[in-house]
């Protein structure tokens, strides 16, 4: 459900299954991963360091290493087709030029040993035949301009290290919207910024989504940049997506456990907490080789139930676009006939 009225769907991810094969085992990394990205929408996929946020957009732009990983099943509905089913070639015109991605440290995107214009002009004559190099520089200056970098006429003919990280930043904004994309994936932009330089970022890259029309996916654990940026939010555990819903319905009424416990664990300037210790959720992230067919946070959570330690549970519609997949919002009848099914197969094996 869009908070944009009439906004059109611009990416639509049904039932996305990555698996990587080790030794130890097959890990899930993304574990039937579902939901649907508007024009001019910006999405937050929150959750601990190993939940599988990273790993869903890897696959969505088709950039996970195989061997060993794999997108096993699912869709990925780009402007009605499932970019997961095109060829390598028909993938690169898309990829940078319609989804482009901004990953956590600039640096080691940009190649130090050209200079910014030759890279930028690069990515945009790469995926617009026609344009010329004359062409593609005054573009290329504009974008640094828009993206507020001073002198961009005379920085542009700098060297990555001549750029500070937050503008380094900056630089890697401007590539991904030189080409005009429809679909920004930001994984981690501030992870290597410090704290003033993270929110001048974050705020451009909200104002160029309101200015550009531009639809974000923001990765990030901070759900103080999620309440700050996002329209809508998902949050993920293990592979999978356990709530998802607006950002203000999410803050109103947290329904997962684990929504909770993250929540409850970023400092408030509203409440008194003078004196008091910061919440955390015990224990660990599960290993997600080979997990068991129930809900990975019982280990974790202070409501876990039989029902918790025997199946997976469904996901409930909370109205307004609000899911949550936990026990406690299933009825009785479907507890008891989880627990019936999870019985008659231990007895069976």
């Amino acid at each position: 459900m869009s908070l944009k009225p009439n906004a059109k769907v611009v990416l639509e991810v049904k039932d996305l299954r990555t698996h990587f094969r080790t030794d130890a085992g097959i890990v899930k990394a993304v574990d039937g991963v579902s939901f649907t990205l508007h024009e001019g929408e910006t999405l937050g996929i929150v959750g601990e360091s190993g939940s599988g946020k990273s790993v869903t957009n890897l696959s969505i732009m088709r950039l996970i290493p195989s061997p060993p990983g794999k997108v096993v099943g699912g869709e990925a509905l780009f402007e009605g087709v499932d970019i997961l089913q095109l060829s390598e070639k028909q993938m690169r015109e898309i990829r940078g030029n319609k989804i482009s991605m901004i990953f956590q440290d600039p640096m080691t995107s940009l190649n130090p040993f050209l200079k910014i214009s030759t890279q930028m002009v690069e990515t945009i004559r790469l995926h617009e035949k026609d344009v010329s190099k004359e062409e593609a520089l005054k573009r290329s200056i504009e974008m640094l301009k828009l993206v507020g970098i001073p002198s961009a006429e005379k920085r542009i003919q700098s060297y990555p290290h001549q750029f500070s990280g937050g503008m380094r930043q900056r630089v890697m904004i401007a590539m991904a919207l030189s080409c005009n994309a429809q679909v920004l994936v930001a994984d981690e932009p501030t992870t290597a910024l410090d704290v003033t330089i993270q929110a001048q970022i974050l705020e451009l890259i909200n104002n160029l989504s309101s200015k550009m029309g531009t639809a974000v996916i923001l990765i990030t654990h901070d759900l103080g940049v999620v309440a700050g940026m996002c329209d809508q939010v998902c949050v993920m555990y293990a592979g999978r997506i356990v709530e998802k819903a607006g950002t203000d319905d999410l803050y109103a009424r947290p329904s997962h456990p684990y929504t909770e416990g993250l929540i409850k664990s970023v400092p408030r300037m509203d409440t008194k907490q003078k004196g008091n210790r910061l919440f955390s959720i015990e224990g660990q992230p599960p290993n997600v080789i080979d997990l068991p067919p129930c809900c990975p946070f019982h280990p974790r959570c202070n409501k876990a139930m039989d029902v918790c330690r025997s199946a997976y549970p469904p996901v409930k519609d909370l109205g307004s676009g609000h899911e949550v997949a936990c026990w406690l919002y299933a009825d009785e009848a479907a507890k008891k006939a989880a627990l019936a099914e999870a019985q008659t197969k231990e007895k069976a094996e």
